[in-house]
């Protein structure tokens, strides 16, 4: 699954009625993985063992993202548990990560703070990964910039995928 991708699905994911959420914090394992499986979801015995997560059933904006012909299979029967990004009030969910986490983090300008409070990798290989899944054509060594494009560019992909944020954080 591409980054962004994973982004998408922890907003989607936190979007959940709460009783989801509250399986996800307490097992530290995604709800479509728990016991109390979301309505829609593939029925128990059903790929049992697997532990990754499943494939966005929309495929983000990000130029050069592609579904394979099993990530397309698995979105069909994966579809209905999440809720649509429209739905999803991006900066409620991120400020709620945020007070979770116990940690300060802005993610309204960094989005190194922004991936620690989805609780995704934030190292600087899997932002350069990230990058080149946007498509950055800046210098990747200049981590600084490559770091505040990047904010700026999931932002507006969040955005144009139609998660609600704050204007200024939409352009």
């Amino acid at each position: 699954m591409s980054i962004f991708g994973e982004i998408l699905n922890r907003l989607r994911g936190k979007a959940r009625p709460t009783s989801q959420a509250s399986q996800t914090q307490a097992s530290g394992q995604p709800a479509t993985q728990t016991q109390g499986a979301p309505a829609g979801a593939p029925a128990q015995g059903a790929g049992q063992g697997t532990t990754q997560a499943q494939p966005s059933p929309t495929a983000p904006v990000a130029a050069g993202a592609t579904a394979s012909a099993g990530g397309a299979a698995a979105a069909g029967a994966n579809a209905a548990p999440q809720a649509p990004l429209s739905e999803v009030d991006v900066e409620k969910i991120m400020d709620d990560l945020v007070g979770e986490s116990g940690q300060k983090l802005n993610w309204r300008t960094s989005i190194v703070d922004t991936m620690k409070a989805l609780g995704i990798d934030s190292s600087l290989d899997h932002r350069k990964e990230l990058a080149r899944e946007l498509q950055y054509t800046g210098d990747m060594n200049d981590s600084a910039a490559m770091n505040v494009w990047l904010h700026k560019r999931v932002m507006k992909e969040l955005a144009a995928n139609g998660g609600r944020l704050p204007p200024e954080l939409r352009d």
